[in-house]
């Protein structure tokens, strides 16, 4: 049974692995928009304008490319404590750290698939110095004055062996709600959207081709308008950032979004999901055919793999 909404905030922040660390950094702040908030050793923290917390985003310098840690802020310290009896009630682990600037302690375990996450309630609101603070006292930060100016972290999308252990995890551990989905031909679950709030969606589990566990599909970032994506792709076009796809709006769950990398390796998409709301408590879960995903994104575009007749399901969600 999944537990009422409310327990998990919202996501806090996601770390990534790079093997370019200083390219990156130049990625999100100069691309992007982002702000440098600390460093520490091999470890660069980084924050959208207008979140609340200390980081939005960790770079940490690694060998290969991939996601390190997915944290979710909690509604209360009593939501924390839900949420780590129902992983350990669930049979899961974990264990307590205390290593990030701005937060408190964090309970961190993993998924079915391996993907790490750490739930916390503890958090410093950021305060803004000299030339980062705002004109409008109800905004974190200035606006910045470079890149393309990201509002926020929007959502997190893993690739997994198995999306419906993964996404039942997500349901009935922290307390999810789905709200689309493909079902292959064959029955199996490719794909899954999950949320934690009335957003339509914070998470996604997309079934890896590879078998392989842990891995990461892509992390993003949510801009104002539409128009900031359009700009965002002629500011790629300009300074060699590599479009992997997009311009485009996603059918399922109706995202106008780009997708990039940057130069450590991680797939990057940048989205304007921001009118869409799931407001109704009976939100019946969306379920998308084989043959309606073939057809490809809202106005026609291929995904970048495609379903075949065996059922192999797309990379790009």
């Amino acid at each position: 049974m999944t537990p009422p909404l409310g327990d998990i905030a919202h996501i806090g922040h996601a770390q990534l692995f790079t093997p370019d660390l200083d390219a990156s950094v130049a990625f999100f702040t100069d691309f992007l928009g982002l702000t440098v908030n600390g460093e520490d050793g091999d470890t660069v923290h980084l924050r959208t304008f207008d979140d609340y917390e200390h980081h939005s985003l960790v770079l940490t310098a690694r060998e290969q490319p991939g996601l390190g840690r997915l944290a979710l802020r909690t509604s209360s310290e009593e939501a924390l404590r839900r949420r780590v009896e129902a992983v350990e009630n669930a049979g899961g682990t974990g264990h307590w750290t205390e290593d990030e600037p701005g937060l408190g302690k964090l309970y961190v375990t993993t998924d079915p698939d391996g993907h790490e996450h750490a739930l916390y309630w503890e958090s410093e609101h950021y305060r803004a110095p000299g030339a980062l603070k705002p004109a409008l006292k109800n905004q974190p930060q200035a606006k910045p004055n470079r890149g393309v100016g990201v509002r926020r972290l929007d959502h997190v999308n893993f690739l997994a062996a198995d999306v419906l252990a993964n996404a039942e995890f997500q349901q009935s551990v922290l307390g999810a709600r789905p709200t689309e989905q493909i079902r292959l031909d064959t029955g199996r679950i490719a794909a899954r959207w999950l949320t934690y709030t009335n957003k339509s969606y914070d998470v996604v589990y997309t079934e890896d081709w590879t078998g392989s566990e842990g891995r990461l599909h892509h992390i993003a970032f949510a801009s104002d308008t539409r128009e900031d994506i359009l700009r965002a792709a002629d500011l790629a076009v300009d300074t060699g950032v590599f479009i992997e796809t997009g311009p485009h709006k996603h059918a399922i769950q109706q995202t106008f979004f780009l997708y990039v990398y940057e130069p450590g390796g991680n797939r990057i998409e940048l989205c304007n999901p921001l009118t869409r709301l799931v407001l109704a408590p009976d939100w019946p879960l969306v379920t998308w055919t084989e043959a309606e995903r073939a057809k490809g994104q809202a106005w026609g575009l291929k995904t970048i793999r495609s379903f075949h007749t065996h059922g192999t399901p797309p990379v790009q969600a």
